[in-house]
Formats: structure tokens, C-alpha cells, sequence
């Protein structure tokens, strides 16, 4: 039996569907959403539109490392008390959030925007690897930690970003223990990642 949505205003059906095209809610969660906004439209829909209206308007990718923020540089970048002679270098903004998470890094990060992908036609040009060579070249950090997904295409990627990487004489380190063949970064708790990040090892 398929879950249709009820028959219902327009504007009703148009949230739902728009609702259910995020991560994690299918049509039947993103109707529950959808109740409870209409139920609650002062003290949760009409906060959630101002947000959400603020984050359309002002949240940009850093042109810096490619975090989200509200400023240009982000909030990181400008942050006077991270180390500034490490680079961490991750897949998605995602999994810059679940480092930070962790509480565990304190340096500065490049967001590469994906993974390199022969099967989805996903090359080095589609992704943020010169932005994060000319990094490198001009700022001379002491470590560059590559904290790709230790998937086929992640490791990939990191074996790319190496060769990239080595003739600019910086030291290049990966995550290590605790990190699970297959894993993702953002499913990951914060002690396994702590774990990882305090066990690297040269690449």
C-alpha cells in the first residue's frame, strides 16, 4: 500500500512534498512536520520562517575554506585563537560540523565539496582541491591533515590530494585508528573521532 498524502489545500501538499525531500523525512514524517508547524504557528512556524528567511538571505559559502557562516570569512578563519598551521581538510561542511563537535581540532579546515568520482563524472575540477593547493602554497602551514571518508572514493581523493600536496613540502597526515573502513565522518561520535584525530598518521 503506497502512503499517499491526504487530500488537502494546495499549500498543504506543497510543504509536505518540499518537507519530504530532506534527508532523513519520507511523505508520512514530513506530514507530522507539517502538522505541528500549522498547530504551533507563532511559537514554532513563524520563528522557523524568519530563520529560515535570515539563512536564504546571509549564509554563504567562506570563499577562505568553504564553510557556512554569516560573515565573510567565516567565523573560523578569523578566529585568532586556532592554529593556523594546520589544515584539516574535509569532504562537507558536514563533517566539519561533527569535528567541531567533537571539540577535539582546533586549527583551520578546507572544505573540498565532495569526493572524487569516476562512476558520478566528478574530477578534480569539480571539486575545491586549487583552492586548497594555492592554501598551502602561499600560507605554508606545518601539517595538512587529510580527513577524507574512509570509503573507496575518500581514500581516492586523499591518495589525489597527496600527490597534489607533496611537492609543496608540507607534512600530510590521515586520520587513523577509529575510523572504520566504509565510514562517514558525519555518522561518527565524538570519541571515535577524537580517537582518530589524536592517532593520525603520516600519509
Amino acid at each position: 500500500m503506497t502512503d499517499r498524502a491526504p487530500v488537502t489545500g494546495n499549500e498543504i501538499d506543497d510543504l509536505v512534498r518540499l518537507l519530504a525531500r530532506l534527508p532523513g523525512l519520507g511523505p508520512r514524517s514530513a506530514r507530522r512536520a507539517v502538522l505541528q508547524l500549522i498547530k504551533r504557528k507563532e511559537s514554532l512556524m513563524a520563528p522557523l520562517v524568519r530563520a529560515l528567511q535570515t539563512a536564504l538571505e546571509r549564509i554563504a559559502p567562506c570563499p577562505v575554506c568553504g564553510n557556512l557562516d554569516t560573515v565573510s570569512p567565516c567565523k573560523l578563519c578569523t578566529d585568532s585563537k586556532r592554529d593556523r598551521s594546520v589544515i584539516c581538510v574535509v569532504e562537507d561542511v558536514a563533517d566539519l560540523w561533527a569535528l567541531e563537535r567533537a571539540g577535539v581540532y582546533r586549527g583551520l579546515y578546507h572544505v573540498l565539496g565532495g569526493t572524487l568520482s569516476a562512476l558520478d563524472g566528478i574530477g578534480p575540477e569539480d571539486l575545491n582541491v586549487a583552492g586548497l593547493v594555492n592554501r598551502v602554497r602561499e600560507d605554508t602551514p606545518g601539517e595538512v591533515i587529510l580527513a577524507t571518508s574512509a570509503t573507496v572514493d575518500g581514500q581516492t581523493t586523499a591518495h589525489y590530494l597527496m600527490d597534489r600536496l607533496a611537492p609543496l613540502g608540507v607534512t600530510i597526515t590521515q586520520l587513523a585508528h577509529g575510523v572504520p573502513v566504509g565510514g562517514e565522518l558525519d555518522y561518527l561520535d565524538e570519541g571515535t573521532l577524537m580517537a582518530a584525530l589524536r592517532s593520525r598518521r603520516p600519509f
